[in-house]
């Protein structure tokens, strides 16, 4: 049998003579670090699979691109590079915007390359044809299409390294179908060397600035700090911990940097932020915004000192004022402040004694007041019941997700992760149907960790088929459903503001058994309407995972009537 055409393409790339665009991509990402692409398959791309293939770099093909965009997100979270998703045009990139959305808002590195229609079919109504440079341009940090084979992988990494400058986030590249077919003479073809093309990134900004906030923080009295996602995401939080624990300072958490410092840690505090806040002199807020989240920085003591670090100088300063803003690579600035308070006599460990006594009496408290609703044995059963459930479930090596409205928010209070990387959730773009993706991404970065994602019911309804995705690349996990027949984070605030009659309008759901969704797909599920058998439930959820190697589903009928503080206080809006 005589040689294929396919042969004489791979046998001119191995001899370097020729190259095709999709290779070139390929040859790109893996000098970026990418060992893993997650897609849907269209016309457009296929030469980048072949040159995947190659390349040695996996494939994943899931069942819907938002999926894709979300798992690259969630694995770029995981491993600390870059996540690659590659969708084909039209709807396989729109399909594909929230997941960007999400990691733009996230702040999370990931790189999106979509197809295009032919340049030689320019403007003349070529399938699947959309302007995807604009769709793209406003949730991205760089947008931009490929218009010659030859410069492909010179843009691959003109856009991977947008993604990693000043704070993190996703770019968009649109390639066209020829200019991914094309065949290029190897020697013309730009292929930056892989880490010869970049800056440092891990500048502390202005040396004057780490000497002024190691004077502010020896000489605090009552200082306290609070460790953002770019904290993780950096993989700065080794040099955070040891600041932390130098200047016995007590820390608190948000996003991905829940989980820095394990539960039970003397430095580590969860539920008396809003009490240090309002008592401390200095507060030192370390790669999150002033967002929402933080009461737009309004709920930051008028009084305190305040000290911002981020990636990005827009953020610093932004919506409130600060005493110092600091922008650089937040583990290399606290580093060099530890560093300098060594020469600097203060307060220090003693003089902090009783202030960190004064927070752990008060987080006492506040579990005490929680804890009739941790373990209420009341049918509908609790939310509340159902986070403490799946806290004292975890294990030092479980990833935990939450994908939901209330479902994060109950969970935040009582699900404390055991080490750094082990918490994911939607950030502030608060899309549902992320869990999936994350759960996905999570497993195959980690294959022996354990992965569970704890869904709302409406959030488990949008990207649950991709479980099946899951299963097939041997990367089952636990999914546990919060069931109330509802999207109930929105049900309240339409009921307070119009009443039983109307209220329950367009977020009224069924009621649907999801555990038989996990025995289609041939796993185990499970329905859960006592509270004594949730940790029962969970157990065999886990057993079967590892014994079977197929995702498990956990679905629990909680009482739709029940609500997270913040739900009933409509935080969220203001």
């Amino acid at each position: 049998m005589g040689e294929t055409a396919t042969d004489t393409l791979a046998r001119k790339d191995r001899s370097g003579e020729v190259i095709s665009g999709g290779h070139l991509v390929a040859k790109a990402l893996k000098n970026e670090g990418v060992d893993t692409i997650f897609t849907l398959c269209g016309g457009h791309i296929i030469d980048i699979y072949d040159g995947c293939l190659d390349e040695g770099i996996r494939i994943i093909d899931v069942r819907h691109e938002q999926v894709a965009a979300h798992a690259a997100d969630g694995y770029a979270r995981q491993t600390g590079g870059l996540g690659c998703v590659v969708t084909t045009a039209g709807p396989g990139c729109t399909n594909a915007v929230t997941g960007i959305a999400t990691a733009f808002r996230s702040e999370s590195p990931v790189l999106h390359i979509g197809g295009q229609g032919a340049l030689t079919q320019h403007k003349m109504g070529s399938l699947q044809d959309l302007p995807h440079v604009d769709i793209m341009a406003p949730i991205t940090k760089f947008a931009a299409s490929v218009s010659s084979t030859e410069r492909v992988a010179d843009m691959v990494s003109m856009a991977a390294r947008e993604c990693f400058a000043g704070s993190y986030g996703p770019s968009y590249l649109e390639m066209p179908r020829d200019v991914l077919d094309r065949e290029v003479p190897l020697d013309k073809a730009v292929i930056p060397k892989a880490s010869h093309y970049r800056a440092s990134t891990k500048s502390i900004g202005d040396p004057a600035d780490i000497e002024r906030l190691a004077d502010i923080l020896v000489k605090a009295e009552r200082p306290c700090v609070l460790l953002g996602s770019q904290v993780w995401s950096s993989r700065g939080h080794e040099a955070a911990i040891d600041l932390v624990r130098a200047l016995n300072i007590p820390a608190y958490f948000n996003g991905g940097g829940r989980g820095l410092l394990p539960p039970g840690d003397p430095h580590h505090f969860h539920r008396t932020r809003r009490l240090a806040f309002d008592k401390a002199d200095v507060i030192l807020i370390v790669g999150t915004p002033f967002d929402f989240r933080m009461g737009y920085g309004k709920r930051l003591r008028a009084e305190a000192t305040v000290v911002q670090i981020d990636m990005d100088y827009r953020t610093v300063g932004k919506n409130r004022d600060i005493s110092l803003g600091l922008v650089g690579d937040p583990g290399a600035i606290l580093k060099a402040v530890h560093d300098a308070t060594t020469s600097r006599n203060g307060n220090g460990a003693a003089g902090r004694k009783d202030w960190l006594a004064e927070l752990r009496a008060a987080e006492g408290k506040a579990t005490d007041k929680l804890m009739p609703l941790f373990l209420s044995d009341k049918s509908p059963i609790h939310p509340y019941r159902v986070a403490w459930e799946i806290n004292e479930f975890l294990t030092d090596d479980t990833i935990y997700i939450g994908d939901g409205g209330d479902v994060v928010t109950i969970s935040a209070q009582a699900v404390q992760p055991r080490a750094p990387g082990n918490w994911m959730d939607p950030g502030a773009l608060g899309s549902l149907g992320v869990g999936t993706g994350f759960a996905l991404a999570s497993k195959l970065a980690h294959p022996k960790k354990e992965v569970l994602c704890y869904y709302g019911d409406g959030a488990f309804g949008m990207t649950a088929f991709d479980m099946e995705t899951a299963n097939r690349f041997g990367a089952p996990y636990i999914a546990v459903i919060g069931n109330n027949s509802a999207m109930n984070q929105i049900r309240y605030g339409q009921l307070s503001k119009y009443g039983e009659q109307r209220g329950s309008i367009g977020n009224k759901l069924g009621d649907v058994p999801f555990g038989k969704f996990a025995e289609m797909l041939g796993g185990y599920g499970e329905e859960v309407r006592d509270a004594g058998e949730i940790a029962p439930a969970l157990q065999r959820a886990r057993e079967a995972v590892q014994r079977d190697g197929k995702s498990a589903v956990v679905n629990i009928w909680v009482d739709p009537n029940e609500y997270a503080p913040g739900t009933k206080a409509q935080t969220m809006y203001k």
